[in-house]
């Protein structure tokens, strides 16, 4: 049984890595949402022997209300926009205000791959066993959108997979993706940070430095930042 909390994202990578590679999932493939879930999946992607990439998802909010998601913009191969019909109809937001805000959207995940990856090509989906990481889940915003773009590159199968997710959480992505890997769902979840004792926030070179020891482990030659 697992202890909670735990100690790091490191720690909690590693328990999560465990249960993912007992699965034994063929063709594997591990994406990071940043930047919470990156030493997550770099734990999931060393035990796997996985390649690790990063999936960057930026939220298209409402004009003068921001926190209503009128959709996402997912970063991959080919950059994936998940519309939210309902909210963009309630809100009477014009196709030319949508537009902008995805260019916008668009323009801000073109910088932080660049930051975080150099020239580095995004890792295909397609065939593979499509493991999305985070560091956990409560409502679980982003890793729907993520869900939902990387359903579109044809992977064999989608996984979602985090050290700790609220039960709600839980049920949603048990349905949504072809798996749904989790080392605890306590009852009366809180916040995701509630379950570690080190939640530091991680900064743009801790994301570089852990993209770094991916490729290294990979023998692959990293071309840094733009």
């Amino acid at each position: 049984m697992t202890e909670l909390p735990f100690a790091d994202r490191t720690a909690a990578g590693r328990a999560l890595a465990e249960k993912l590679d007992a699965r034994d999932y063929a063709n594997p493939v591990v994406y990071a949402l940043p930047r919470g879930g990156v030493p997550i999946a770099l734990e999931v992607a060393k035990r796997l022997s996985a390649p690790l990439d990063l999936l960057l998802v930026r939220k298209i909010g409402v004009p003068r209300y921001e926190e209503l998601a009128a959709g996402s913009v997912v970063d991959g191969e080919e950059p994936d926009v998940i519309v939210n019909e309902e909210i963009v109809h309630a809100a009477r937001m014009s196709s030319a205000a949508f537009d902008g805000a995805v260019a916008r959207a668009l323009k801000e995940i073109e910088r932080r791959r660049a930051l975080y990856l150099g020239d580095a090509n995004p890792v295909a989906a397609k065939g593979a066993t499509a493991i999305l990481v985070d560091d956990g889940i409560a409502t679980g915003a982003s890793m729907r959108a993520a869900v939902e773009a990387v359903r579109r590159r044809g992977p064999a199968r989608v996984v979602v997979a985090v050290p700790v997710s609220s039960r709600e959480a839980a049920a949603e992505f048990s349905e949504l993706a072809d798996a749904f890997v989790c080392v605890a769902a306590p009852e009366n979840f809180g916040a995701v940070g509630y379950y570690y004792r080190d939640f530091s926030q991680l900064t743009d070179d801790d994301v570089i430095a852990l993209m770094r020891q991916a490729r290294a482990l990979r023998s692959e030659p990293f071309p840094g930042p733009k």
